[in-house]
C-alpha cells in the first residue's frame, strides 16, 4: 500500500523532465519573438558589422599588397640606379685615368722637346764659342807665325797679302800634320 500510495501520489505530481504544457506555449511564443527582433534587428546588424571588418581586413590585405609590389618596384629602381651610378663612376674614373696618362705624355713630350731645345742650343753656342776660338787661335798663330817667319827668313813680311798667304799655308801644313795623327 504505501508503495501504491507513491506511484499515485507520484502521478498527480508534475514530471521534472517534462515541462507543463503551458510553459512549453509560452517558452516557445517567446523564443519566435526574440527570434525575430533577433533576425530583424540584431542578426543584419552583425553580418554588416561582419562585412565591414571583412573588407577592412581585405583592403588591408590588398593596401599590404600594393605597398610591398610598390616597395620592390622601388627597390628595383634603387637597384637599377645604384648599377648606373657605379657605372658612371666606372667611366669617370675610367676618363680621369685617361686624362691623367694624356696629361702626363704631354707634359713628358714637352719636357723632352724643352730638353732637346735647350741641348740643341747649348751645342749651338758651343759650336759658336769653338769657332770663335779658332778663329783667335788662328790670328794668334798668324802673328805668331809671321814674327817667327819674319825672325827666320831675315825680313819683316810687313805685306799683309805675303803674310796672309804664308799663314794660311803654315795652318794647313799643321792641320794636314794633326789629321795624319788622329788616323
Amino acid at each position: 500500500m504505501v508503495l501504491s500510495t507513491l506511484v499515485i501520489a507520484a502521478e498527480q505530481q508534475p514530471s521534472i523532465l517534462l515541462p507543463a504544457v503551458a510553459d512549453l506555449i509560452w517558452g516557445t511564443l517567446s523564443f519566435l519573438i526574440l527570434l525575430f527582433f533577433f533576425s530583424k534587428f540584431v542578426l543584419p546588424q552583425a553580418r554588416k558589422l561582419a562585412a565591414e571588418r571583412a573588407e577592412k581586413i581585405e583592403g588591408g590585405f590588398r593596401r599590404a599588397e600594393a605597398s610591398q609590389a610598390e616597395a620592390k618596384e622601388l627597390l628595383h629602381q634603387y637597384q637599377l640606379a645604384l648599377a648606373e651610378a657605379r657605372t658612371e663612376a666606372a667611366n669617370i674614373r675610367n676618363a680621369a685615368q685617361a686624362e691623367r696618362s694624356q696629361i702626363v705624355a704631354e707634359a713628358r713630350d714637352e719636357a723632352v722637346a724643352a730638353a732637346t731645345e735647350i741641348a740643341q742650343r747649348a751645342h749651338a753656342q758651343i759650336a759658336a764659342e769653338q769657332a770663335q776660338v779658332v778663329v783667335g787661335l788662328q790670328r794668334e798663330v798668324g802673328k805668331l807665325a809671321v814674327e817667327l817667319a819674319g825672325k827666320i827668313v831675315g825680313e819683316v813680311l810687313s805685306d799683309d797679302a805675303r803674310a796672309r798667304a804664308t799663314v794660311d799655308r803654315f795652318i794647313a801644313d799643321l792641320e794636314q800634320v794633326a789629321a795624319e795623327a788622329g788616323r
